[in-house]
């Protein structure tokens, strides 16, 4: 599975940006997908996630309430829409899927077999 991460840039505090993850060379079928991020200096820390069979999502608790992921079986893409930025939420946001997932695992991002290339949300004050 190849993933492409798209949609980051620079918004100010309080604004929204949806950012997309689009699968190639097969589905998404059997697989979760999830949202990370990391600023500089910093670990890659779990955003959400979404089982792709059922629809089942799970977040961070601190983005919890801001944003919001969702899938598009169609177009065979996971989409996270945040809204309310904070400036602490400026990050390299990466995308990934894995299979086979547990519920206590799926928040480390070594579980994850794919990866994209990641994209940068600068949020100003």
């Amino acid at each position: 599975v190849q993933l492409q991460a798209s949609g980051g840039g620079l918004v100010q505090a309080g604004g929204s940006l949806r950012l997309s993850c689009a699968a190639s060379g097969r589905t998404f079928s059997g697989y979760t997908v999830a949202w990370f991020r990391q600023a500089p200096g910093k670990e890659r820390d779990f955003v959400a996630a979404i089982r792709w069979n059922g629809g089942t999502t799970y977040y961070a608790d601190l983005v919890k309430g801001r944003f919001t992921i969702s899938r598009d079986m169609a177009k065979n893409t996971v989409y996270l829409q945040m809204s309310n930025l904070k400036p602490e939420d400026t990050a390299v946001y990466y995308c990934a899927a894995g299979r086979g997932l547990i519920i206590s695992s799926l928040r480390s991002h070594s579980v994850y077999d794919y990866w994209g290339q990641g994209t940068l949300v600068t949020v100003s004050s």
